[in-house]
């Protein structure tokens, strides 16, 4: 039926079953995927039963108003992109439709941007109850944790891109990202500092540097952040946190290259000096 005419029949949630089962399964989001259709089969404002020829834009126009009431915009748009990517599938691979509704759907504008630093005295606290001290041999998940909230801080490195990190991935002044967010791999510099962080994990596991999976590590620095008093800032803070610091310290295009950034313009947001400190370079 590659007229389109199983849209006669088949529905908007038969659609995405499919997708779930056999595209899902080939894409880092499966996960995402999954958690994503199971909330929309039990929202009664999602058109899940709805057969495809029928859908149309103002049905998925009214569902994104009602989840803007009850969810971020940043969440919103995520969502939106794994339907269209599922309508989009279910129009060119498989003739369920003759064209995507979700392209007539106008986004949500761009979360804003977060700007969340992780204070030194944060970090002071977060290490002291995750049982981190200098010197030590890791024995332990916690210290595992502060292990890879170290190194984020001092790389900018993800938690998922932390988490895939083997002993074959380290070198002498570098760790080689096989893969990362864009799909891209990359070796992000390491710093003297980087490195006796890294030494720390020794012994820990023979060949994933902190044995911690992204959802673990999330959890876990959630549970001990809030064991020790502090709120208002996550794991991927720490990306921010690290670019602030590196700015003025790396050229742009260095920064770029070290977090895996393909516009300089990301850079930027991270880099604002002062005009007297700018004066004083010139001075130099």
């Amino acid at each position: 039926m590659r007229s389109g005419r199983a849209g006669e029949i088949k529905t908007l949630g038969q659609a995405l079953e499919r997708y779930r089962d056999e595209v899902s399964p080939s894409k880092k989001t499966e996960r995402l995927d999954r958690i994503v259709m199971g909330g929309w089969e039990r929202d009664p404002a999602f058109p899940w039963r709805v057969k495809l020829a029928d859908l149309t834009p103002f049905m998925l126009v009214a569902w994104r108003d009602e989840r803007l009431k009850k969810v971020s915009r940043g969440t919103v748009l995520r969502e939106m992109t794994i339907l269209s990517s599922a309508l989009e599938v279910a129009r060119r691979d498989w003739g369920w439709l003759q064209s995507n509704p979700m392209r007539d759907v106008r986004r949500p504008a761009q979360p804003d941007h977060r700007e969340r630093l992780v204070s030194r005295h944060e970090v002071r606290v977060m290490l002291r109850v995750l049982g981190w001290r200098h010197g030590i041999a890791v024995r332990s998940v916690s210290q595992a944790v502060a292990g890879a909230f170290l190194l984020a801080l001092k790389t900018g490195m993800r938690a998922g891109e932390l988490c895939a990190l083997r002993w074959t991935d380290i070198h002498d002044d570098f760790a080689r990202l096989r893969t990362s967010k864009t799909g891209k791999g990359r070796d992000v510099p390491l710093t003297p500092s980087a490195l006796r962080t890294i030494r720390a994990m020794e012994g820990w596991d023979a060949e994933s540097l902190f044995a911690l999976r992204p959802q673990t590590l999330d959890a876990m620095f959630r549970k001990y952040r809030d064991k020790a008093g502090l709120a208002g800032f996550t794991f991927h803070d720490t990306r921010h946190t690290a670019a602030t610091r590196l700015a003025s310290r790396l050229h742009v295009l260095d920064l770029c290259r070290m977090f895996g950034w393909g516009d300089p313009k990301r850079a930027m947001t991270y880099y604002n000096p002062s005009a007297s400190t700018i004066a004083a370079r010139l001075r130099a």
